[in-house]
């Protein structure tokens, strides 16, 4: 084998495992590290830990909606990553942002601001 045969042969080998990454299709959203179950009764957990550079699924298993913000009430400016959740139908879920800073993340149901079973905590680790 010449030169520059092995040169492209060991270009490919090393090329290999970044091509096997690439997909044509867009990837899924990524799995959140913990859930909050919004329901009837309110949200569970009202509090859970995670570590930072993670996010949280949030879903809503009640019959009504429920717009899931940061607090506080009018602000929404203590976490913002919690503000990517927003409005959820019933049978809906997303993800918020990826919470990277150690700290504790209030959040509320906007739509329900007065509700105290509507509120919760995420602490970042």
């Amino acid at each position: 084998m010449n030169v520059c045969a092995a040169r492209a042969v060991l270009v490919w080998l090393l090329m290999l495992p970044l091509l096997a990454s690439c997909s044509s299709s867009p990837s899924a959203p990524s799995d959140a590290d913990a859930t909050v179950t919004i329901g009837p009764e309110g949200v569970f957990p009202t509090e859970l830990r995670i570590r930072g550079w993670n996010q949280v699924r949030f879903v809503n298993n009640d019959t009504r909606p429920h717009t899931m913000v940061s607090d506080p009430v009018d602000l929404h400016t203590e976490c913002p990553a919690i503000n990517q959740v927003g409005y959820l139908q019933p049978g809906e879920s997303r993800n918020t942002g990826t919470l990277y800073l150690a700290r504790t993340c209030g959040f509320h149901d906007h739509s329900n601001q007065n509700d105290a079973r509507l509120r919760g905590r995420i602490v970042v680790d």
